[in-house]
């Protein structure tokens, strides 16, 4: 694996132009996450320029646009919020000290290989999360929307409020940020080809605030510092330590689910194949050195990835050439920024928050399946009211308690114990007709497929519902992957034998299943001729242990 993403200078004309384009759609975005999270619009573009750079001069994805997202920028306004009223003095030192970690946990990430294991999650909890923090930012949004203060207390705060934010409305700001959300949503689509709709809204909404209602009290972002960060050295206490690691886990496992799955769209716009671990890695360096300068953490932008991709751009060189433009724009045109008004920063973002919303999924979660919807709805919920990291814990554990009940129902259908030659299996002739010689006393005890833990219950059930038989043949040929309490079940199944006098033979067992129970002693239990390879020489055996014949008898002659 190359140290750095592959720069080509043969696309030369693609890549550049697709940096500055890329520019142009970030900058807005950079500002409106920036002010929404730490009142700070440098803190975005700092984000913007240190992770786009990174990213994409170590990541494993070419055309990958990386930059402040919306999710991303949800939980790092909770950081934040939680982290400052904690400790006012230290708070925010200390939530830049988590993306700092966030970046190291994705670099291990990437380092370890995990990459792929990253989003084995279920959509549904994906959705209720993505779409939980489409409706926060949309919430934490309205106040500076209708031209206020916002108040303390995040989601729960700005609800309760309401009332009070509804009454003191500030017409003059209420209508650019209208004005803001009405040009992204009617923009015409021929136009959009050479303007991005959020920086037109940027543009109008400052000029019109400049020259209707100068003399008005306007909220602005106000005076820019122009020039290089201060860096922003790890702060923590002791006792922040433990939420201070829990959270910055769940900033970078949420940056590598959002740029994962934007690399996923790259690689099926550009047909080619991305490096996850690679990827991680970028986005970790980045991370970390985007909280070292103050910077908002990134993840991959699927806007800016489309948008880097149609223009031409084809290597690393276009998110290079893109986070070197943004650099130039806050050292050099940072007084340009500073009358842009707020509510139209709020106008955008609620955009922003409006596209996170999973509109596919919350439409059809009802009709593809119920339990998906109640998930869905329960981890967005948790998201919004509760907590991020809560909803998203729950929402993976009730998926997953639900799909190995569905799986082990599933597979306790494979689970059988049979007496005589019926069709609940499928036996070769000469296998039936020692079955049936065996008159009921030879048990076939079957199994297939991977025996989860939640299977053990079937073969629990079917062992206690076994007759006073002679002798039991576990058929296990069919069982590739033996989990820990299906062998544990299973050697109850072989000591009940023991203990009863049963002559018992087991089937097939090869591989990790053989493994299995080789180190859980249930083979050191039987004769080595009681471990064999084919389900004919074991009834075969059983029926002359049991003094059966295992010929059938002959004819006589005049019968």
């Amino acid at each position: 694996m190359a140290l750095t993403n592959r720069i080509g200078f043969d696309n030369l004309r693609g890549d550049i132009f697709g940096g500055m384009t890329t520019a142009i759609v970030s900058l807005p975005l950079a500002l409106t996450f920036g002010v929404a999270a730490v009142n700070n619009p440098v803190a975005g573009l700092y984000g913007a320029v240190c992770v786009g750079f990174f990213a994409a001069l170590f990541g494993g994805t070419p055309t990958l646009i990386s930059e402040p997202t919306g999710p991303m920028t949800v939980v790092m306004t909770t950081i934040v919020a939680s982290l400052t009223a904690a400790d006012p003095e230290n708070g925010l030192a200390m939530a830049f000290t988590v993306v700092m970690l966030a970046g190291i946990f994705q670099i291990i990430f990437g380092v370890f290989k995990l990459g792929k294991y990253i989003t084995l999650m279920p959509y549904s909890v994906i959705s209720g999360f993505m779409s939980g923090i489409g409706v926060i930012l949309i919430i934490l949004q309205i106040a500076p929307f209708l031209g206020q203060t916002a108040p303390k207390g995040g989601v729960l705060g700005t609800l309760q409020s309401l009332p009070e934010l509804l009454s003191n409305i500030n017409p003059n700001e209420l209508f650019l940020g209208a004005l803001a959300l009405g040009i992204i949503f009617f923009m015409p689509s021929r136009w959009k080809r050479f303007c991005p709709p959020q920086l037109l809204a940027l543009v109008v909404g400052t000029v019109v605030a400049f020259l209707f209602f100068a003399d008005d009290q306007i909220r602005v972002i106000g005076q820019i510092p122009v020039g290089l960060p201060a860096l922003k050295l790890p702060t923590f206490t002791a006792v922040k330590v433990t939420k201070i690691l829990a959270e910055a886990f769940m900033l970078a496992i949420l940056g590598c689910i959002d740029t994962l799955l934007t690399a996923v769209i790259a690689d099926s716009l550009t047909r080619t194949e991305h490096d996850s671990n690679k990827e991680l890695i970028g986005q970790g360096i980045g991370n970390l050195m985007s909280g070292l300068l103050g910077g908002l953490p990134g993840a991959g932008a699927t806007m800016g990835t489309v948008v880097n991709i149609q223009t031409g751009a084809k290597t690393a060189l276009a998110g290079i050439t893109r986070a070197l433009v943004l650099l130039t724009i806050v050292l050099g045109a940072a007084p340009l920024m500073q009358n842009i008004p707020m509510s139209v920063l709020a106008g955008i973002a609620i955009k922003v928050g409006i596209d996170i919303l999973d509109w596919s999924f919350l439409k059809r979660a009802h009709v593809v399946s119920r339990r998906a919807t109640l998930i869905m709805y329960g981890v967005l919920l948790l998201t919004v009211f509760w907590d991020l990291i809560v909803a998203v814990f729950v929402g993976v554990f009730i998926a997953n308690i639900l799909t190995i009940e569905r799986l082990s129902e599933l597979q306790s259908k494979d689970v059988r114990t049979i007496t005589d030659a019926d069709d609940a299996i499928e036996l070769t002739a000469e296998e039936r007709e020692l079955l049936n010689r065996g008159q009921g006393q030879v048990l076939l005890f079957y199994l297939s497929g991977p025996m989860i833990f939640g299977v053990a219950k079937a073969i629990a059930r079917e062992h206690a519902a076994m007759s006073n038989v002679g002798a039991i043949i576990l058929d296990l040929t069919d069982v590739p992957m033996l989990g820990v309490t299906a062998c544990l079940a299973i050697e109850n199944v072989v000591l009940d034998a023991l203990d009863k006098g049963r002559v018992i033979y087991i089937v097939g067992a090869a591989g990790s299943t053989r493994n299995r129970l080789q180190k859980f002693g249930v083979l050191d239990r039987l004769p080595l001729d009681h471990l064999v390879s084919e389900r004919r020489l074991a009834l075969s055996k059983a029926l002359v242990e049991l003094n059966i014949s295992a010929q059938p008898a002959a004819v006589t002659a005049g019968q």
